[in-house]
């Protein structure tokens, strides 16, 4: 079976030109490599705010929810199919007190029934402004 690339506006070079596949599509099934809080057509991670040279950014963690999900669907919908196509979203968040957000952002982005989900809190993501970060993967049919 053949393995198709899939990209969604903004991920065509890629996170500061990283190797890597964004999505690969083998068949019906569209394997979502993780996505974080990054605006991909503007560039930046979204919900910061503050900081200077020696003291972090404040941080919004529903903005990186949105975010993340909103460029999952940018993914599927590249692939051809639609957020009820995704079966499984895993997160992996950085403290698990943002995960509490995820909840209710869930339901703007999915339907029942909802993908499957593991959450796991991680030491820390590729880049210290990122918090969470969700990988997936669909089954579109046709």
């Amino acid at each position: 079976m053949e393995k198709q690339l899939v990209t969604a506006p903004g991920y065509e070079t890629g996170l500061d030109d990283r190797v890597w596949s964004p999505g690969i599509k083998v068949g019906p099934w569209l394997f979502v490599s993780g996505v974080v809080g990054v605006d991909l057509e503007k560039g930046g991670t979204v919900g910061l705010s503050g900081g200077g040279p020696m003291t972090p950014p404040s941080i919004d963690p529903e903005a990186q929810w949105r975010q993340c999900l909103t460029n999952l669907r940018a993914m599927v919908e590249a692939a051809g199919g639609t957020m009820n196509d995704y079966v499984r979203a895993d997160v992996h968040v950085t403290d698990m007190r943002y995960y509490y957000e995820y909840q209710w952002i869930r339901k703007e982005f999915f339907e029942p029934p909802y993908p499957v989900c593991t959450a796991i809190a991680v030491r820390g993501l590729v880049h210290p402004n990122w918090i969470l970060e969700i990988d997936a993967t669909a089954y579109i049919e046709g």
